[in-house]
């Protein structure tokens, strides 16, 4: 199967089973009272054009895997798509991303007031629908639940600081960015353990499903720092903003490479062709390989945590998720060109 197929196919898979969690979170944000129509408003574009399918298709799947009812991870699902809407607004102003993807932030259209009076009450929902679901779990699975989510959202934050911290630091070693990409995938790792759970796994299953959840979001976040190479004004802002993107860092390594670099990343404007003359020297640099080599041995170990899993059908997508955060990468510069 091509990769533009693999991905369309798991981007399926991840909506389908994600849906009713999404749906849940929309309707429960959405049927708050705001005086000022301006959150409404907001909150609307928001979850409109930005869903999140994918941390509660993935509980889901966990849950599935060990043998549980996946339509039993559907509330809590919702409570992590407010969650994580929350925490990725709120970074989004930290990083002053005014557009993703090419469309705009709630940043970007509704200023910093709003997106940060919209994150916290995508927050503050969370937290409520989070304890009015796991009040209905028995006493000592919705303590563990509640302390997985605690964790996970503590542990990302802390790692969401740390990267704040690196702003504007072209010098930063790509270990030690790549260590805030392993702690910000605990997200992911957070909600195989829950989903785990749901389905009555095994203290062993559980651990299991974590570690596969942990892999498996640390390459997303990967491929995502990829992909940020080719934007050019996501590369500008983050050039200017953040910390630049995790390739670039590795082919920092090369000192001739660096070279060639910084003066197009110094341009106030970058253009599409400043991106792409960036990514062509990035994606052949030494560092870059080495990168490449680091992301198909976690790729495999992930392979490997799947092993235990119970369902067949669950495994074979499992893997394919994994295959799909790693495929294609290195055609990017080629497809991106061709749309352009």
């Amino acid at each position: 199967m091509s990769n533009k197929k693999l991905i369309k196919q798991m981007r399926k898979v991840v909506e389908k089973r994600g849906k009713k969690a999404y749906e849940t979170a929309k309707e429960a944000i959405l049927k708050e009272r705001f005086e000022y129509e301006a959150i409404r408003e907001a909150l609307l574009y928001f979850m409109g054009v930005w869903p999140n399918f994918h941390h509660p298709a993935l509980l889901s799947l966990a849950c599935e895997s060990v043998g549980g009812n996946p339509e039993t991870t559907a509330s809590i699902g919702a409570s992590i798509v407010l969650l994580t809407g929350a925490a990725d607004i709120h970074d989004d102003i930290i990083d002053q991303s005014a557009t993703k993807n090419s469309k705009a932030t709630v940043l970007g259209k509704f200023g910093r007031d709003i997106a940060l009076l919209v994150g916290d009450a995508l927050l503050l929902e969370g937290c409520t629908f989070l304890g009015e679901t796991c009040e209905k779990l028995p006493k000592k699975q919705r303590k563990t639940v509640v302390d997985l989510v605690k964790k996970a959202f503590s542990e990302m934050s802390g790692a969401e600081a740390e990267e704040a911290s690196l702003k504007g630091n072209w010098n930063v070693k790509p270990e030690t960015y790549l260590n805030v990409m392993r702690r910000k995938a605990a997200i992911a790792d957070m909600a195989f353990r829950v989903g785990a759970i749901l389905g009555g796994a095994s203290p062993e299953e559980i651990e299991t499903l974590g570690n596969y959840g942990r892999i498996l979001g640390i390459l997303a976040n990967i491929r995502d720092e990829f992909v940020d190479v080719f934007e050019s004004k996501e590369l500008e802002n983050r050039a200017e903003n953040e910390c630049l993107p995790l390739p670039i860092l590795y082919a920092f390594r090369d000192k001739a490479v660096k070279e060639k670099i910084i003066p197009i990343l110094r341009k106030k404007d970058l253009k599409d062709k400043d991106a792409f003359d960036i990514a062509d020297i990035v994606m052949t640099a030494e560092g870059v390989l080495e990168l490449k080599k680091e992301m198909d041995y976690m790729r495999e170990r992930g392979i490997k945590c799947l092993g235990n899993i119970k369902a067949t059908k669950i495994n074979e997508i499992l893997s394919i998720l994994l295959e799909a955060t790693v495929e294609g990468l290195w055609n990017l510069s080629t497809s991106r060109k061709r749309r352009t």
